[in-house]
């Protein structure tokens, strides 16, 4: 039903000279209420009767393109205008494609496309996503099938796939270790990237605020359990509740909040250099090269903003009346113990960026690659449920790995202010942590740092989308 309906109609707009006679028989099958315009729910409805899939939110994006009066639908004039604009930047796309402008494009140029875009993929997932397209089953792709395939679907570039899939960092899971977003050519010419990044940066601060008790709550467990001094998720909050009351279990939120504008903008501006530097082909980044940049991103961005990540262990670990604010405790610091202790546990902290970064990018690949060879036939895009599993679970595995490296770094920013504690550099800690506590002693507060996962992930998905339509980025 579906090729057949498809072909009925594509049939009379391949052989028909006259466009405005085709798209006038197709107003006419989509105005089922005969009013002369075409609403959303009447878009959508006529389009799955073609065997057309289209969303609920890409149905009205459709209609708000064409819509010039304001009237929240369509009318013939507005209908075929759409359509003979959105054919123009098709037949623009198909043409970019064709790299030998044989007037068809195989597997090989969508690989190569794809790759001058910044997204490398392997031959058979090339197959993959012209198998998705090809109407036919020849393995290329003409043009009549190329318009047949997205003439209705908002995306007018191959720029859709890289969104798709790009490996976002929005997902802010507490750590910010991951490698940075990639952005086209047209998000940064046109200003979407720093609108993009202010919204990932928005829910970064939501999610750390709405997640802050149990982040509290794993530096708490790091610094002070231990095998003589069992702390569990009840006691820890009991013993906080105790001392400071409610508000204590957001104590150190606020830099901590603070810290995502600097970060994420050295990081952005670190690691687009750093492709630049690295990258063998100008424009073109292989995956390996990503890797490195991304690593020499977040290392250039932790060592600016790290004596903040000394405050935010002191702050949340602080007792009643100890600071009075940030700038007491950087005073207090500072007085105290010199302008070094800005920097302690520092050391474990950048090795800890190697193992997250290459572990939460190699998690997310193969997850795309296993859901691209087995699900990818009828389409690129995998959905939101895909896009947010294989990210939780890419981020959680990278910090499962550095996790350790973490723990070291908390205890050796906290050391100093604990009574009668050893000052013992990093492999002097390790060895102390091994023999008294074993090797489960350096995954000290796991649990609540797992148990925020799926809040964090949920609550900045949910802004972000909410920031995204605020500041006007279309999806």
């Amino acid at each position: 039903m579906y090729q057949a309906a498809r072909k009925l109609f594509f049939t009379e707009c391949r052989c028909a000279d006259d466009a405005p006679k085709v798209y006038e028989d197709l107003f006419g099958k989509l105005d089922t209420n005969a009013d002369g315009k075409v609403d959303v729910s009447e878009l959508k409805a006529g389009l799955a009767a073609l065997g057309i899939k289209t969303g609920k939110e890409a149905a009205q994006k459709i209609i708000s393109s064409g819509d010039k009066d304001n009237d929240e639908g369509l009318d013939f004039d507005e209908f075929s205008k759409y359509l003979k604009e959105h054919e123009k930047k098709l037949l623009l796309t198909f043409k970019s494609l064709d790299k030998n402008n044989d007037g068809c494009v195989d597997f090989l140029e969508i690989k190569q496309s794809l790759a001058d875009l910044g997204l490398d993929i392997s031959k058979e997932e090339a197959q993959k996503i012209l198998q998705s397209i090809d109407a036919d089953g020849t393995m290329t792709l003409d043009w009549n099938e190329w318009r047949e395939h997205f003439l209705f679907n908002t995306a007018t570039n191959l720029q859709e796939i890289i969104r798709y899939w790009k490996h976002s960092t929005v997902l802010d899971i507490g750590d910010s270790l991951s490698i940075p977003d990639e952005f086209t050519e047209e998000e940064k010419t046109t200003g979407m990237w720093w609108k993009q990044l202010s919204a990932g940066a928005m829910a970064g601060a939501v999610s750390r605020t709405g997640t802050a008790p149990l982040d509290r709550m794993k530096v708490f467990m790091q610094v002070h359990s231990s095998k003589t001094n069992k702390i569990s998720l009840v006691s820890g909050f009991k013993q906080m509740l105790k001392e400071g009351g409610l508000m204590s279990l957001w104590r150190g939120n606020g830099i901590n909040v603070l810290k995502i504008a600097p970060e994420t903008a050295i990081k952005f501006m670190a690691y687009e250099q750093f492709k630049k530097l690295l990258s063998s082909e100008p424009g073109k980044v292989q995956t390996h090269e990503r890797f490195m940049a991304g690593s020499l991103a977040g290392a250039t961005a932790q060592t600016a903003i790290y004596p903040m990540e000394v405050m935010k262990t002191r702050l949340t670990l602080r007792k009643t009346g100890q600071y009075s604010g940030m700038f007491d405790c950087a005073k207090q610091i500072l007085k105290k113990e010199g302008v070094r202790a800005f920097y302690k546990g520092y050391v474990p902290n950048l090795l800890g960026i190697i193992p997250y970064a290459g572990i939460d990018l190699a998690v997310y690949e193969s997850l795309k690659n296993l859901w691209l060879s087995r699900y990818s036939k009828d389409s690129a895009n995998p959905g939101i449920l895909v896009l947010l599993g294989c990210g939780t679970l890419s981020s959680t595995c990278g910090q499962l790995t550095s996790y350790p490296l973490a723990l070291i770094r908390t205890r050796m920013q906290a050391q100093a202010s604990l009574e009668g504690s050893e000052q013992l550099p990093m492999n002097l800690m390790v060895k102390k942590i091994l023999k008294k506590e074993g090797f489960f002693g350096l995954y000290r507060g796991i649990l609540p740092n797992f148990m925020k996962v799926i809040p964090a992930v949920s609550i900045s998905y949910v802004v972000y989308e909410n920031m995204r339509d605020s500041l006007g980025i279309q999806k």
